[in-house]
């Protein structure tokens, strides 16, 4: 929120999410069963080597000993503030997305025409504007996939 910015991990859920994802989409965030927020892309970048970018810290896990980090970044357009419960009818056709697309795991929606009007007058109007993230230089690159697991 600080930055107006998302970032999301070096996984392969992480790629899908940040691929599917456009400019000018509108989005919220899910963090139990809530959903927080209503923000407009304004862009995206995928970041070589961000382990050490600014403003998330990487998080390695003890069981796995895997490291993640936030290469893939949302640029966001701070729209509508607020904390809503998905036990909502007006958010149920998230709760059937999410179901489909593999549980409550997923970290964020992208509202049909008829939850994004909903969405659009609970809460509040965002006030104020996020503050601008100081970063290093670094390179961006566009991710793709390969039919063989050698060519990655």
């Amino acid at each position: 929120m600080k930055y107006s910015l998302a970032g999301f991990t070096n996984s392969i859920n992480g790629v899908w999410t940040f691929l599917e994802a456009q400019e000018g989409d509108y989005i919220s965030f899910l963090y139990g069963a809530k959903a927080f927020n209503l923000y407009v892309i304004r862009g995206k970048e995928a970041i070589k080597d961000a382990e050490t970018l600014p403003p998330w810290e990487p998080i390695t896990f003890r069981q796995s000993g895997r490291t993640y980090y936030f290469p893939f970044r949302l640029h966001l357009i701070p729209v509508r503030r607020f904390e809503e419960s998905l036990v909502r009818a007006e958010f149920a056709y998230v709760a059937e997305n999410l179901l489909l697309r593999g549980g409550y795991r997923k970290t964020h929606f992208q509202a049909d025409q008829t939850t994004l009007q909903a969405v659009s007058q609970m809460g509040n109007l965002w006030n104020g504007h996020g503050s601008k993230l100081e970063s290093p230089s670094y390179s961006t690159f566009v991710p793709r996939f390969t039919a063989r697991r050698e060519n990655h």
